[in-house]
C-alpha cells in the first residue's frame, strides 16, 4: 500500500511531462529554424556545438531536479562547481593522474553536497537560504585561494590525450559530452522512476508528514539528494575543464538559476513531489535551444534572458494548471 502511493505519484509525473516538454521542445526546433537566417539553426555545425554546450548545465541539471522533485533547492553550485574545478586542477598540478584525480573529486563534490543536506535537515531552514549562503561562502573561499586567477591544464591533459578524449571527444561525429549526459540521465532515470529510493523521493517532495508515516527516511533522502547533486557538480566541473583546457573562477556562474529554469520547463513543480528525468532532459536542451536560437536570429546577447524569463512564466503557469487538473480527477 505505502509503495502504490509512490507509485501512483511517479506515474502522475511521467504523464506530465509527456504532455507538454516533447511538444514544446519539437516546436522550439522547428520555429528556429524558420527563423534563423538561412535555417542556420539546423546546419550540422551548430546542433554540434549545442551538443557539446549543453551538458554543462545538463548534467547539473539532472541532479537539481531530483532535488527539486525532493522539495528542496540548492542555489551552491554555482560555487562548488569551480571549487570542484579548482581542487581538480591543483590535484594535477600535485602530479595526480588526471583519471585518479577524477575519481578523488566525485565524492569531494558529494561531501559538499552532503554538508548542504546535513544543514538543511537540522536547521530546518528553508534550503534556498542555506545554499545560497553556502554559495556565498565558497565562493568566498575561491576567490581568495584562487586569487581569481585562471590556470591552464593542457600541461598535464593535453586536448589529444586520452583522458580528454574520454570527456571532451567524439564517437561517430557525436560529442561525448552528450553522451555523457544522456548516459547520467538513464542511470539516474532508473534510479528516480524505478526504484524505492526513487519512491522515496516522490513521496518526501509531495508531502513529507505523509512520507515520515510510510517509513520513509526523509531527513536521508535529502542529505542523499544534496549529495547526488555535489557529485554531478564535480563531474561537470571536470568536464568542462577538460573542454576549457584550463580552471576559471567565473565557472558556473548563473548556473544556479538556469539548472532551476531548464528543470521547471522540463515539467518539475517548484512544489516538489512531480517531475520525470525525461522532461528535465528536455527540458535542458530547451533552455539551450532558444539560447541559441535567439542568437542565431540577431537576439543580442544581454537580452536572451528576457525571453528565457517569459519562459519560465509560462511553464509556470502551464505546469500549475496541469497539476491541478490531474488533482482534481
Amino acid at each position: 500500500m505505502q509503495t502504490s502511493i509512490a507509485e501512483r505519484l511517479n506515474l502522475r509525473s511521467l504523464n506530465l511531462a509527456s504532455l507538454t516538454t516533447p511538444v514544446v521542445f519539437i516546436a522550439a526546433i522547428f520555429i528556429f529554424w524558420l527563423v534563423s537566417p538561412e535555417h542556420r539553426f539546423t546546419d550540422p555545425r551548430n546542433l554540434a556545438a549545442i551538443a557539446k554546450l549543453t551538458p554543462d548545465l545538463g548534467v547539473v541539471a539532472l541532479g537539481i531536479g531530483i532535488l527539486m522533485i525532493c522539495g528542496e533547492f540548492d542555489l551552491s553550485i554555482a560555487s562548488i562547481l569551480p571549487l570542484c574545478s579548482y581542487i581538480f586542477t591543483q590535484l594535477l598540478i600535485a602530479g595526480v593522474n588526471p583519471f585518479l584525480a577524477f575519481i578523488l573529486v566525485l565524492p569531494i563534490g558529494a561531501a559538499f553536497g552532503f554538508l548542504n543536506g546535513v544543514l538543511v535537515v537540522l536547521t530546518r531552514l528553508p534550503s534556498f537560504i542555506i545554499t545560497l549562503s553556502t554559495m556565498m561562502f565558497w565562493r568566498g573561499v575561491l576567490y581568495v585561494v584562487s586569487g581569481l586567477m585562471p590556470i591552464s591544464i593542457l600541461r598535464y591533459v593535453p586536448s589529444d590525450s586520452a583522458f580528454a578524449h574520454m570527456l571532451t571527444g567524439q564517437v561517430a561525429g557525436i560529442p561525448l559530452q552528450f553522451l555523457w549526459l544522456l548516459f547520467l540521465a538513464v542511470i539516474l532515470g532508473i534510479m528516480l522512476h524505478y526504484s524505492k529510493f526513487g519512491n522515496w523521493i516522490f513521496a518526501t517532495g509531495s508531502h513529507r508528514e505523509a512520507a515520515l508515516a510510510m517509513g520513509v527516511p526523509v531527513s536521508w533522502v535529502k542529505i542523499i539528494c544534496f549529495m547526488i547533486v555535489g557529485a554531478l557538480c564535480a563531474f561537470s566541473a571536470v568536464m568542462q575543464s577538460a573542454r576549457l583546457g584550463s580552471f576559471a573562477a567565473t565557472q558556473g556562474i548563473g548556473f544556479e538559476l538556469r539548472a532551476i529554469a531548464a528543470v521547471v520547463v522540463g515539467g518539475t513543480s517548484l512544489m516538489g513531489g512531480v517531475g520525470s528525468m525525461v522532461g528535465i532532459v528536455l527540458g535542458v536542451f530547451i533552455i539551450q535551444i532558444i539560447d541559441n536560437g535567439l542568437i542565431l536570429s540577431g537576439v543580442p546577447v544581454f537580452g536572451v534572458n528576457t525571453f528565457i524569463g517569459i519562459a519560465i512564466i509560462f511553464f509556470v503557469i502551464l505546469n500549475n494548471m496541469t497539476n491541478r487538473q490531474f488533482a482534481s480527477e
